[in-house]
């Protein structure tokens, strides 16, 4: 997926596609040297629920009309010519965790507008007495993600001050972070011929006034997060449990002195932290 214009033959793109978005998640092993803690790349205590709108998809825990407490919020971007479902198992596994996902329909999703969208979809739902999601929703805490186009578009989309945290995955160039004010997470992918690492290792380098780490998944190529999202699944899961549940076994995979992923040659093809993400 690009952002602008596929740079693989689009019939074999969507194949791909028809092939990915059923495959069921997997719990991918943990091999960090210093070990993470077990769970986040493993499906969570919540069973799922999907609701497809016309502008926002949402997955969610099913039973977020009686449960105990507020569950965080995850907008989701997705690349060029796809759709939600194409990342449906990485979508469901955040909901698993105890995250609503608010993922945008649309297939050119740079701006970030769909995204934005689906916060204020979800502003209405949780005041409305009459929805499963009244009281539910913490808008309190609320990450933005996304693939290729919209990994630039969760970049785009976190200069909005209801965002909490970036975590942009193999993101297309079309973005300022400059204008991001809050913790991001860059991923790239070791082997992606189409956002090329150097392209998102620009945004880290650029993200000098954030705490920002740079994250390069060893073997991954660009379509590795497409249906099973395999390596993806745990450090994803590990960040925004660490930004917007306060989870700080989780935090410590990033952040201050321990840094676990940065003992993790096996996952990880290259770890980079600024300064702010050493404290």
């Amino acid at each position: 997926m690009f952002w602008r214009k596929p740079l693989v033959p689009l019939t074999a793109f969507l194949l791909l596609l028809t092939a990915s978005a059923g495959a069921a998640a997997a719990a991918p092993a943990d091999t960090a040297a210093v070990a993470a803690p077990a769970g986040y790349g493993a499906p969570g205590p919540y069973a799922t629920e999907v609701e497809v709108g016309v502008v926002t998809t949402l997955y969610y825990p099913r039973d977020i009309a009686t449960s105990d407490r507020r569950h965080p919020v995850i907008v989701w971007g997705n690349g060029t010519f796809a759709f939600p479902v194409v990342y449906r198992d990485l979508l469901l596994h955040w909901a698993s965790q105890g995250f609503i996902v608010a993922a945008a329909n649309t297939p050119q999703s740079n701006l970030g507008i769909s995204m934005r969208a689906g916060i204020d979809l979800l502003a209405r739902r949780d005041a409305d007495p009459a929805s499963p999601f009244h009281g539910r929703v913490d808008l309190e805490h609320i990450g933005a993600s996304g693939h290729s186009q919209g990994g630039a578009a969760a970049i785009v989309v976190g200069a909005d001050p209801r965002i909490d945290t970036v975590l942009p995955i193999q993101p297309g160039p079309l973005a300022d972070i400059d204008d991001v004010r809050v913790p991001a997470l860059l991923l790239a992918g070791q082997k992606d011929s189409i956002v090329f690492p150097f392209l998102v290792k620009a945004f880290y380098e650029d993200a000098d006034h954030i705490p920002a780490v740079y994250g390069e998944l060893r073997g991954a190529d660009h379509f590795t997060v497409v249906g099973d999202p395999g390596p993806f699944a745990a450090p994803t899961t590990a960040w925004f449990k660490a930004h917007l549940m306060g989870d700080q076994a989780a935090r410590a995979q990033f952040l201050g002195a321990a840094c676990g992923i940065c003992a993790d040659s096996g996952t990880w093809s290259d770890v980079r932290r600024n300064a702010l993400a050493t404290r």
